[in-house]
């Protein structure tokens, strides 16, 4: 409806005649929705719908949950109901799809028990880190990317990308991993039985810096579902949503990503609709009051 804005710009001096003009609208049936304008509520929700359109243009990839919390960042608060009626009428959807895909690894003997046993959770940061890899094509070629997340914020605290999936793109994420979290000693980081997670260079690093490898059991994936769910959002929020030419136009990408998006623009449920960062930041503030 196009009388707010009507009304909006009279106000300011335009006369309606002009605006009408230049809407290429007749000027009765304004004059008409004045004597009976719009219900408070029905003007909130216009509002509402709006802040989620302009969400949704700002990031497409977004659902109506991830909209509602950006409109509420923009001072238009409203229930996940709400929002999912006023999307869906709209229909304002996610440009994700849900595309399933094998990892291509083949699983060996384990060299470690499974300590973790399908469950990811953590009373505090630095207890239990998942490790997996991922892979996307290019067309110079396929790019590499091993992911270390820690469970009790979801926050992925290392990551490596590399053109080859050897051992040394899995002992780098740690690596990285570990130069960011520093206190890491007992940390257990749970992989499946992918070669490079077998490998004795990563058995190494992890014996080095204290950490206990876990491992889940055999085409399982199950085992490590915390860590594919990360996977999946990678997929649909930058891998799939274009074609890319090179690898670092994709390594870019997927950087850009994490580190802005993933980290401090994705709330999510477990978390308290907080992001990862906020979550940390939350948690280390009520730790030290309480201490």
């Amino acid at each position: 409806m196009m009388y707010p804005l009507v009304r909006e710009l009279a106000v300011e001096g335009v006369p309606v005649t002009v605006t009408c003009r230049v809407l290429k609208m007749a000027r009765q049936p304004y004059y008409q929705w004045l004597d009976t304008p719009v219900s408070d509520r029905a003007w909130a929700q216009a509002h509402q719908l709006n802040a989620l359109v302009d969400a949704n243009r700002a990031d497409p990839e977004y659902g109506y949950r991830l909209l509602r919390d950006e409109a509420e960042q923009g001072g238009w608060s409203m229930s996940r109901r709400t929002a999912w009626q006023l999307a869906s009428w709209q229909r304002i959807r996610s440009v994700i799809g849900r595309k399933q895909r094998g990892s291509g690894k083949t699983p060996g003997p384990a060299v470690a028990d499974d300590l973790v046993k399908r469950d990811f959770t953590a009373d505090g940061p630095n207890q239990l880190w998942l490790t997996d890899i991922t892979e996307h094509k290019t067309r110079e070629g396929t790019l590499y990317a091993c992911g270390v997340k820690d469970v009790f914020s979801n926050r992925i605290v290392g990551y490596s990308i590399s053109e080859r999936m050897t051992a040394t793109l899995v002992t780098s994420a740690i690596t990285n991993a570990v130069a960011r979290r520093r206190d890491v000693t007992g940390c257990v980081v749970h992989a499946d039985r992918g070669s490079q997670f077998r490998s004795r260079a990563f058995q190494e690093v992890l014996t080095r810096h204290g950490l206990i490898l876990s491992m889940g059991r055999v085409a399982s994936a199950a085992d490590n579902a915390a860590m594919e769910s990360f996977h999946s959002l990678l997929q649909g929020n930058v891998l799939d949503r274009r074609t890319w030419d090179t690898r670092d136009q994709l390594r870019q990408a997927i950087v850009t990503w994490i580190e802005t998006k993933y980290h401090r623009r994705r709330r999510q449920d477990r978390l308290g609709r907080l992001t990862p960062i906020e979550y940390e930041a939350k948690m280390t503030t009520e730790t030290g009051h309480a201490a």
